[in-house]
């Protein structure tokens, strides 16, 4: 269970936007491993987490003026019923607070990548067995 850099990128509620910090990215090759967007009115955060994160800086260096990076922890999963429950379960047990998190998807069977920002990554890194 690696601990990964996640990129917070605020962005204005507008048509295009969200598509131009994503085709920044793209075009410099990085590859978004896991992305949610949260709308709060007229701005949205943008949280991603890159195959790249040193390249994914460059470009958000570059061309956006509005980002931050955290630690995360991001979690394999099988995408199976309860799985992500137990791990929230085990957490909350341990007194680890979940500040956010969020998933990928993925093909019916598969693994799902889950993201979560915790209050003690070292601490949630030991009792997951990471």
């Amino acid at each position: 269970m690696p601990r990964e850099t996640q990129f917070s990128i605020f962005l204005i509620n507008k048509p295009g936007v969200m598509a131009s910090v994503t085709g920044a990215l793209a075009e410099a090759g990085v590859n978004i491993k896991a992305l949610s967007l949260v709308d709060s009115g007229e701005h949205g955060v943008l949280r991603i987490v890159c195959a790249d994160a040193d390249t994914a800086r460059k470009v958000l260096t570059d061309t956006h003026d509005r980002w931050t990076e955290t630690e995360v922890l991001s979690v394999v999963l099988p995408d199976e019923p309860g799985t992500f429950a137990r791990i929230a379960k085990h957490l909350g047990d341990e007194r680890i607070n979940v500040s956010y998190a969020y998933c990928t998807g993925s093909p019916e069977g598969g693994k799902v990548t889950a993201i979560f920002k915790v209050a003690d990554t070292e601490k949630a890194k030991d009792i997951l067995g990471a």
